[in-house]
This record gives C-alpha cells, structure tokens and sequence, in this order.
C-alpha cells in the first residue's frame, strides 16, 4: 500500500482509507447488517495496509463513531481516525463553545484521548462567521486534543479564509470518474499543502461494475430514489444512470487488460489526480475491503490515464 502525506503538515495516510458512513445505524444504504458484521468489516482493513478510518457525528447519530470504537478495541495505536463537525442542528455547531463540545463527544464515543484529523463536515447556514469556528478548531490542536485538522465541502473561497488564520491541512470533496465538478479546486489545494482525501470515489457503488439498469434497491436505500438527494439526482436518476453505467462499460475492458477490478481501477484513477492524497472508500463487507486495499498497489502509466480520461466524456458530468 502507498503511503502519502497529508498536506504539507499532515500524517502519512495509506492512499485507501476506509470511510465509515455506511457503518453508521441509519438506513441510507438500506437495512443494515447486524452491528458484529460492521464492525468485522471495518476490523478487515487491519493487515491490509489501510492505516485510516474517516467518520463524523452525523453517520446514524453518532453510532458510527461507537462502531468504529469497537472495532479497534486493542488496536487503536495502529490506525489513524478522522472524524467529522457538523453545523447545527444536524450537529454540534459551530459555535467555539459548540466546536469544542462536539470534539469532546467525539472523542468519547471513539474511546480515545486524541482525534488524528477533525474535519468541519460542510459550510455553516447559521451565520456563524467561520474565521470563529476555525479559531476553535486551531485551539483544539493546541490543547492537544487534536492533530490536523481540516474542511469537507468548502469552496475556495472559505478555505483562503481559514488558511488566514490556522493551515488548512486536508480537504475532503467528493471526486470519482462519473463526478469531475471539483478538479480544479482539489488541484489548487495540492498545489498549496492542503491534503485531499476525496469522498464518494466509487460512486455510491455504480464503479464498482455491480450495478445494472435492472437493478433494485431496498426502498429504504438512498439511491432508490426515495428522497431524490443530489448524489441520486446526479447519478442515478434516468437519463443519468444510463451514462454513469457507459463509463463503467468503458472502464471494464481495462481493467480487464490490467488484471484488477473495476472498483479497483476507479479507486486507482482517483488516486492518481493531481492534488489527491488518498480515496476513502466504505463497505460492509469484509472482502470488498480486502479488494479495496488493493488498489493501493496500482499504478497507472499516462497512456493508460488517457484512455481512462476519454471514458469520462460518456459520463454524466458531461450530460
């Protein structure tokens, strides 16, 4: 598994971390599994050179954080956690009172003293002036409670704002093949010492080659369509589906050719773009995190990004 650094400042993170919503007791993915099996499949990247697990207060209410806490009981020292504050009322707040009630929350659902990388879920609606909030999350650090810290779903704009204050050692945006909207602006922050880690790089499971026209989802599965979300307006909804699903039907003769997966080719290429440190990637099943950690190994030469580059055309940024 290949190690980078994130950001100028930041740990060495595995270009693959395991992202933890879908461990979360909600049911966006549809029933879950019995919390045992969530919690083996997030225990399966122990040995797999995977050394990162991203969560945050939101996923199922805080079970996600408590999942992930039991899953590393006795081996905490061996994998680096980030978690996530979000703005009220779905979260904490990010009031400075707020920022630092969350992280005490957090870390006591996590069982730990520290928190590796604490991440501002998305922007604040509230008002709350966000040079204030960041403030907070810099104190956080100083007291020790922290280590790096860093946004999720912020534009340029705020991230200069906050880098006035304290660095800004990771952004976390989503990035896949069949979503291109940020390239630009995740270029920028590698070019500057801001770690990406991209969110969403299999495309909510359409890069993985599993999924099909007829495919069904349980009714209580976001990408039903049962609440029209952006992720499922965007990429699953009709017209969409059908070119998110040509991407893969590009993709899939090479990564035949390369003796991997789709997922695995698609994990690859977005670890492969400029600015990009690492690509969370979630499952609840244990072998699909096994096949994940591999594509920490692949290594695409510039023919190959060409060619993977035109297959993007097809997809549904291009609609």
């Amino acid at each position: 598994m290949r190690m980078r650094r994130l950001g100028s400042q930041g740990p060495e993170l595995s270009v693959i971390g395991f992202g933890a919503w879908e461990a979360g007791a909600g049911s966006e993915w549809g029933q879950p599994p019995p919390r045992e099996r969530i919690v083996e499949a997030i225990r399966s990247v122990l040995g797999t050179g995977i050394n990162w697990i991203d969560t945050a207060e939101v996923y199922g209410d805080g079970s996600s954080e408590e999942v992930v806490a039991d899953a590393l009981e006795g081996h905490r020292d061996e994998v680096l956690i980030a978690t996530k504050l979000a703005p009220s009322p779905e979260g904490s707040g990010f009031r400075p009172e707020q920022v630092r009630r969350g992280c005490t929350g957090s870390l006591r659902r996590l069982r730990t003293d520290h928190i590796d990388l604490y991440q501002l879920h998305w922007p604040d609606g509230t008002g709350v002036p966000i040079e204030e909030t960041w403030g907070a999350m810099a104190a956080l650090v100083d007291e020790g409670l922290v280590r790096a810290i860093g946004v999720s779903n912020f534009d340029r704009g705020l991230i200069e704002r906050c880098e006035a204050i304290r660095h800004v050692d990771s952004l976390q945006q989503e990035l896949s093949m069949l979503h291109l909207e940020d390239r630009e602006l995740i270029a920028w922050c590698g070019e500057r010492g801001t770690g990406v880690v991209s969110y969403g790089p299999l495309a909510y499971g359409l890069l993985t080659g599993a999924i099909t026209p007829a495919t069904t989802f349980d009714e209580t599965d976001f990408r039903s369509g049962h609440e029209a979300w952006d992720y499922w307006r965007a990429l699953f909804a009709p017209g969409k589906l059908e070119r998110s699903l040509a991407v893969v039907e590009a993709i899939r003769p090479i990564a035949e050719r390369l003796g991997c997966t789709v997922a695995q080719l698609a994990l690859a290429w977005n670890v492969h773009q400029p600015g990009v440190t690492a690509a969370i990637a979630g499952s609840r099943n244990p072998e699909h995190v096994r096949s994940n950690a591999g594509a920490g190994d692949l290594e695409l030469d510039a023919a190959t990004l060409s060619e993977l580059e035109d297959a993007l055309a097809l997809g549904p940024s291009f609609a």
